[in-house]
């Protein structure tokens, strides 16, 4: 699973200066911070909705944060994580749900 942070919340972070991220192999529990994103406008913790373990980091954001503002969903991801448990997949939001839930 690929881990990142919607359209909608990069363009109200504005211009991202900093993404935050931990390392392969740390393990992650559902609804816990795994990491932080700064912009011009705020500092902001990263969740992730299921648990499992880190396999993979987008490593090019250390360099280029701003690729989350340019490029969420393909160049501007965080974290592969390998998911521990496959039934809190059926607690996170459709892309229909969020889109109602944010007013989009």
């Amino acid at each position: 699973m690929t881990i990142g942070i919607t359209q909608f919340a990069a363009d109200e972070l504005t211009d991202i200066t900093l993404v935050d991220l931990p390392k392969v192999g740390v393990k992650l529990e559902a609804n816990r911070k795994f990491g932080e994103i700064e912009s011009v406008k705020a500092t902001s913790e990263l969740y992730t909705g299921v648990s499992g373990t880190i396999t993979a980091v987008n490593a090019g954001l250390s360099s280029q944060p701003g690729l989350v503002n340019s490029d969420p969903y393909t160049g501007g991801w965080m974290i592969k994580i390998k998911v521990s448990d496959p039934a809190q997949y059926a607690k996170l939001l459709s892309v229909e749900d969020y889109l109602t839930k944010t007013g989009h």
